[in-house]
Parts: C-alpha cells; structure tokens; sequence
C-alpha cells in the first residue's frame, strides 16, 4: 500500500532589494526631508508613499524607512534635528557656571509675553509627543502653549490645564490635531467636555483643526487599515489616517493660521518694541557686571 506524500507548502522568498534601488530611496528620503522639515518618521513615510517611492505596509515603514532613516543620520546623511522625536527628554534643573553667564544668556534670550495685552489667549494642543517637534517650530515663535495630550489626557492634566485657562481671564482659543480613527476622533471631544467641566466660568472656544473628513479627500491623505482591536472601532466608518500624513509643512501652515487670527498686530508692534528696549538694557546691565568684575 502506497503512502500519501504529505504537502509542504513552498516558501517563495522575497526579492531583496538591490543596492541601486536603496540608493534611489535614500535619495528619495533625503530629498523628502530637506524640502520640509522637521517631519516625524512617520510624516516622512507617508509622503514618500504618496509620492509612489515606496509601498504603503507596516513593514515597509518599519524595516526599510526607520532602518534607512537610522543608518542615514548616523553616517551623517540626514541631520538629526531633520527628524522629530519629543518622546524622550531629561528632567533637571536648570543652573548656571556663574552670574555673569546667567546674566548672559538672559539678555541673549529675553523675550516679552506676547499674549499679556492680546484680546485673547491661544493653546495649539495635540494628539502625540512626536507631532510636537514638528509644531514647536511655529508655536514657540508665537509664544503660544503647545499642548500634548498623549492619547486620553488625565483628569489631572486637564484640570491643570483648565486652570491656566481660567486664570488668563479672557476668551480662550483652543486648536487641536489629531487622527482621524475610533479614538482619535473622541479624544478632542473628551478634552473639550473635561475642560469646560473643571472651568465653568471660562470663555472657551475649541475646534479640532486636523485631520477632518475633508482635509482627507482635499489633501488626498494616505490611509491606514482601521484597528479593529479598539473598542470604538464598531461605531467608526471608513479607514484611518493620521495626523501625520498631513505634510509638516502644511501642519505648520494650519496652526499659524490659527495664531494670526487673535492677534492685534498693531499692540504686537508695541510689545516688540518694548522687548527690544528691555533687551537692550539688559545687555548693558550683563556687561557693565562682567567690566565690574574684571576690574
């Protein structure tokens, strides 16, 4: 009697790319980064996939763009503040080797508040810690507070943030970006609710800015396959698409608008002149110290 020969189903094995068709994905990566940046990794790989120089799966993101994108900053190819990474940063306090140093940096970096003799007060806020490096760039130049809720925020950072809300004593304008999936889009919702609820008394006025339905069939946004493990998931319709897939610089371009729109350029002007005033003085007052000291 003859024996069944059992199956074993063949294993195709996947062409490995060759090195001219790195090359050319490095040069896409390099290109992508140095027309806009920061990106987060993430960012860039979602351009790249919209520009056709690599297929849209998890695994080309994680084992040839972050592979690619390591070895190219640690040879020296890609600057390292070319790409975002807020999720790591030490805590200590700040000090100084001597007064005078002190002294120094204060007059270098002296800044007047932008938003004390503004009508209103201004928070960008937003889904994720890498994002933040992206939007710093525009809300530190605009002395504006950038928010980061990192997913659901705590009770207690929202009843922190309420009240520096209401202490400002003034209508509040709050922007938020985040992704467009089941979680995603209840997230700015539960911190508007938390937010009015530890501020009763404020003025506050919150608009989810990105990403929106629109701004997916607009910008032709890259999707993702919805993570059916999330609770909410049931209830959501359509695919995904994160905040990142919108170009950093558009990013930017979206919460500069937001900014704009509060501010009263003529006491800007005043507030400017003032600081270079101040400024002035305290460079005089740090070198009169370092004559005084070298005397």
């Amino acid at each position: 009697m003859s024996q069944k020969k059992s199956y074993v189903p063949r294993t195709i094995k996947r062409k490995r790319r060759t090195k001219a068709e790195l090359d050319r994905i490095r040069q896409a990566i390099f290109k992508e980064l140095q027309a806009d940046h920061p990106q987060t990794i993430r960012g860039c790989f979602y351009q790249l996939t919209s520009k056709g120089a690599i297929d849209k799966t998890e695994k080309q993101y994680k084992g040839t763009v972050i592979r690619l994108l390591v070895e190219m900053r640690i040879v020296g190819t890609v600057p390292f503040d070319w790409i975002s990474d807020n999720t790591r940063w030490q805590r200590k306090p700040r000090t100084w080797s001597s007064m005078e140093a002190a002294l120094n940096n204060t007059a270098r970096t002296y800044r007047r508040a932008l938003w004390d003799d503004q009508d209103a007060y201004v928070e960008i806020w937003c889904e994720k810690d890498a994002l933040a490096g992206v939007l710093l760039e525009e809300t530190a130049k605009w002395d504006v507070p950038l928010m980061v809720s990192r997913g659901f925020a705590s009770i207690t950072y929202l009843h922190e943030c309420a009240q520096a809300i209401a202490a400002q004593g003034k209508p509040a304008y709050l922007y938020y970006f985040g992704d467009h999936d089941p979680s995603g889009v209840t997230i700015d919702k539960t911190i508007e609710k938390r937010l009015r609820q530890f501020a009763p008394d404020a003025e506050i006025h919150f608009e989810r800015v990105a990403v929106t339905r629109e701004q997916i069939d607009e910008l032709k946004l890259p999707t993702r396959p919805t993570k059916q493990t999330d609770s909410r998931s049931k209830s959501f319709k359509g695919r995904s698409v994160e905040v990142d897939a919108i170009p950093a610089s558009k990013l930017r371009e979206l919460v500069r608008a937001c900014i704009e729109r509060h501010v009263d350029q003529r006491q800007l002007e005043i507030t400017r002149v003032a600081e270079r005033s101040e400024k002035e003085l305290l460079i005089d007052f740090a070198a009169k110290i370092e004559k005084r000291k070298g005397a």
